[in-house]
């Protein structure tokens, strides 16, 4: 004869279980201590946002600020590309008829966001001094 063993099921809230009776993971509670900044170590910082139409000519020019700065030993944060901004223009083709004949245009604005972090003062000056292409929109930010 064969006997029959009872499997014991743990009994859990009907909140904890799924449609297919598997227990869910309940999310923990994490805590973080925030860190005062004490006022002598205030991070400064240097945002530069770099703005073009064309992607290649402001990755070149990223690269330039970025080998700038690096020759001078600054930490850097970046490049980190942003949204590219899309202007869309539709304009019709010919008047009053021909209503249905339009054709649309768009520019792209591709932007790069560069932090620099404690920038020294030879940083800032050899970033004032560079020179880039034409096209390149450039944003500096002291935070």
């Amino acid at each position: 004869m064969a006997t029959k063993t009872k499997t014991k099921e743990k009994k859990v809230p009907v909140s904890a279980k799924t449609a297919y009776g598997t227990r869910v993971a309940k999310p923990r509670k994490v805590t973080t201590k925030a860190k005062a900044i004490k006022p002598e170590e205030a991070v400064q910082k240097l945002r530069i946002r770099v703005r073009a139409y064309e992607n290649k000519i402001l990755d070149l020019s990223v690269k330039q600020i970025i080998d700038t700065a690096l020759r001078y030993d600054a930490k850097i944060l970046g490049p980190i590309p942003l949204p590219t901004e899309i202007k869309k223009y539709t304009v019709n083709r010919s008047t009053f008829i021909y209503k249905n004949a339009r054709e649309q245009f768009e520019m792209r604005i591709h932007k790069r966001l560069i932090d620099i972090v404690n920038p020294s003062s030879k940083v800032i000056e050899a970033l004032t001094n560079l020179s880039l292409p034409s096209g390149v929109d450039i944003d500096v930010k002291m935070m």
